[in-house]
């Protein structure tokens, strides 16, 4: 591990991919590492080139934005915005008009930082959207970052962790087809994601005995098995397991009463069944300005809660929100993780 890693505590490196260049990407990294607080508390690194910074910087009139860049990441300004040149070539830039080229180059830029994450030159990485119908190729046939950092990072499984303060919700399955949810949910499944959202409650977020809640698949969480059985075969099974080990576990409530009722708020963590089952609640909540980690694994990941927005990009329109307090929790966490912990 180099000199700079050990002394991340004071000062550590985030890295920030780009995304897709078509995108908002680059917009809302702009306009967070605008923010001059950014390089007061960790040293930022955008993994993409020099040329599309540049690009948006005169495009979105942000002239008064100053960034070092640089081919080598032991030349990094701790005192600057670092945009280190992961290409050399000139890449043709179409905001809102995506194309296979922004999917290849968010791939580089990807690769490029988990390189860094993996021989410790970074402490965290924040992950710019990409369009996983441009960056889907023969070394990337995943559904999105979560899966793919997973799979990098040799974990069986992991968690998508939605995140606004104390707000956390997590979901059993991710980026998969509705039509499917019912035939991949399993005891051992959910038990398995309903342990990583403990362990990262307690370890991440510092919480001693978390309290979790689960919500349930059906609607009224089953009826006591009028509309559906999984409630009874899989999930209350599963949380009686977790109730006879200590921990803190309730439900299956509810999905709709659960979070019409403000009942979210009197527990640390949440556990969903599906996507949308999480994260439309999440979104409307959080007010633009959630943050997605992705809990199990060795290293920090977080990223903003929102797509590549194409329908905007490029016009001066998007919302550094989402992307600054991804940032800012991605420092958190840094600051939370044990030294010398490479596990979760």
């Amino acid at each position: 591990m180099s000199d700079k890693s050990r002394h991340h505590k004071s000062k550590p490196f985030i890295g920030i991919t780009i995304g897709d260049v078509n995108g908002i990407g680059p917009e809302v990294t702009i306009k967070s590492l605008a923010d001059s607080r950014m390089t007061k508390f960790f040293t930022p690194v955008v993994y993409g080139s020099g040329g599309i910074i540049s690009y948006y910087r005169k495009l979105l009139n942000f002239t008064d934005f100053n960034y070092h860049q640089t081919r080598d990441f032991s030349n990094l300004n701790s005192k600057k915005a670092n945009v280190l040149n992961v290409w050399e070539e000139k890449v043709e830039v179409t905001p809102g008009n995506p194309n296979r080229s922004g999917g290849i180059y968010a791939k580089k830029a990807l690769d490029s930082a988990i390189a860094d994450l993996k021989n410790g030159n970074l402490q965290a990485i924040v992950t710019a959207p990409l369009s996983k119908e441009f960056v889907i190729g023969d070394d990337f046939d995943f559904p999105g970052h979560t899966e793919f950092l997973t799979h990098s990072f040799d974990k069986k499984e992991s968690l998508m962790l939605m995140i606004r303060n104390t707000l956390r919700v997590g979901v059993v399955t991710g980026h998969i087809p509705l039509r499917d949810v019912v035939n991949t949910l399993t005891q051992d499944l959910v038990s398995s994601k309903l342990g990583i959202l403990l362990k990262s409650l307690h370890k991440d977020f510092g919480i001693k005995k978390p309290k979790v809640a689960v919500l349930g698949l059906n609607p009224h969480a089953g009826e006591n098995g009028l509309l559906g059985n999984e409630e009874n075969e899989i999930l209350k099974p599963v949380i009686e397991d977790q109730k006879n080990n200590g921990n803190l576990v309730f439900g299956p409530f509810p999905a709709d009463g659960f979070f019409g009722n403000n009942h979210h708020s009197g527990f640390d963590g949440i556990l969903a069944m599906y996507h949308d089952q999480g994260l439309i609640p999440f979104k409307y909540i959080s007010d633009g300005q959630g943050v997605n980690f992705t809990a199990g694994l060795p290293i920090i990941r977080t990223s903003p809660a929102h797509g590549t927005a194409f329908s905007i990009a490029g016009k001066n329109l998007a919302d550094p929100a989402s992307m600054k307090s991804a940032l800012f929790l991605a420092y958190d966490l840094i600051k939370e993780k044990p030294s010398g912990s490479a596990d979760q």
